[in-house]
């Protein structure tokens, strides 16, 4: 999600209207370029099997963390996937749920559970005043899954990380440090850049106004104003998954955009956006440290990157850099353009079915 482009010219300068999410991944041994002409389903209630908090301790400080399952009741050979939101404004466990379903109700020699976690400061985890930042969210992402309590901790070193924009560049770079070993990973329309510095840059008067907007955004007072008047307004939601959000505009329905606004307006909300937009919890700070991120795991650890057919110029140009990279195992692409797990779930979850089956069929 990025700001009002009026708004935010009052601390930046010109109109802001881009994506806020870009790519990464693995050398092309199994690399397949796939595009699925898929038409988008309707979202219906998807109640998962189970749902839970979990505490993230962080600077001693206890943060729960909402996270629900998805799974079939006598399932024998079970594997296990962690699906983890695109980290934006308006982040949610809810872009998973379809694909989710979809994908564990397969019938194979593979079954398949699913957790789905919220970020902590997004979604319906606490929103604690932390200074947020990409270290931040990765040690969120190391502690989920090394802790012997987590949602995640039953998975037996079997584990499938699905991550959309940051959320899988994150995973990727926590994996490259061996701080995390899943068995596979999955980007879907990942990202490395947020909305002002991909725009704006990174020139030291440039991040003296994102720390300027950043300090207003946080403040008691005042920081609620700027919040309502950059992000949790419906019509600035609606408009930003109109230009970029979603490919296709009549997808954006008034549901979405309710459900999505009720989620500006918890308590806390504007921490975690304020670090999004202006650049602090951007993994890498170039293309080409973007691409040696997933370099790290070449011959390692499976990667599916899955691209997307609209997606903003920007954001498609870091996705086609990563076709045939070194790292990236297989590549495809969906209908689609920042949020293609929600807008096409049933091409994302083809997609992912599939590299979920080559996984484990390799490991085996």
């Amino acid at each position: 999600m990025h700001p009002s482009a009026a708004a935010t010219a009052a601390f930046l300068a010109p109109a802001v209207a881009v994506s806020n999410r870009l790519v990464p991944f693995r050398r092309a041994r199994c690399f397949t370029v796939r595009s699925v002409a898929s038409p988008p389903v309707p979202k219906p209630a998807s109640s998962p099997s189970k749902t839970g908090k979990w505490q993230w301790t962080f600077e001693d400080k206890p943060v729960s963390v909402y996270y629900e399952e998805h799974a079939q009741e006598s399932v024998e050979n079970v594997k296990n996937i962690l699906m983890i939101p695109t980290i934006s404004d308006v982040s949610t466990v809810e872009e998973w749920r379809v694909v989710a379903k979809d994908i564990v109700k397969q019938k194979g020699e593979i079954g398949y559970r699913a957790t789905i976690v919220d970020w902590p400061g997004l979604g319906y985890s606490d929103r604690p005043s932390l200074n947020y930042s990409a270290d931040v969210m990765e040690n969120f992402l190391v502690q989920l899954l090394n802790s012997p309590n987590s949602p995640v901790a039953d998975s037996d070193g079997e584990l499938v990380v699905v991550g959309g924009g940051h959320a899988a560049t994150i995973a990727v770079r926590a994996a490259g440090k061996g701080l995390i070993r899943p068995s596979a990973i999955a980007a879907v329309a990942p990202t490395w850049a947020g909305p002002l510095p991909i725009v704006f840059g990174r020139g030291s008067d440039m991040e003296t106004r994102y720390g300027l907007l950043r300090g207003t955004l946080r403040a008691p007072a005042i920081g609620w104003m700027m919040y309502n008047v950059l992000v949790s307004n419906e019509k600035s939601i609606q408009s930003q998954y109109k230009s970029h959000v979603y490919a296709n505009p009549e997808n954006v329905t008034p549901d979405i955009v309710e459900s999505r606004y009720e989620l500006t307006k918890r308590k806390g909300a504007r921490y975690v956006p304020a670090a999004f937009l202006t650049g602090l919890l951007d993994p890498v700070q170039s293309r080409e440290e973007f691409l040696q991120l997933f370099a790290k795991l070449d011959g390692d650890i499976p990667v599916l990157v899955v691209s997307t057919s609209n997606s903003p110029k920007r954001s498609k140009a870091e996705m086609e850099a990563l076709k045939g990279a070194k790292g990236v195992t297989k590549f495809v692409e969906v209908p689609g353009a920042l949020l293609p797990q929600e807008e096409y779930p049933l091409a994302v979850a083809e997609e992912l079915y599939d590299f979920l089956q080559e996984s484990y069929s390799s490991i085996r």
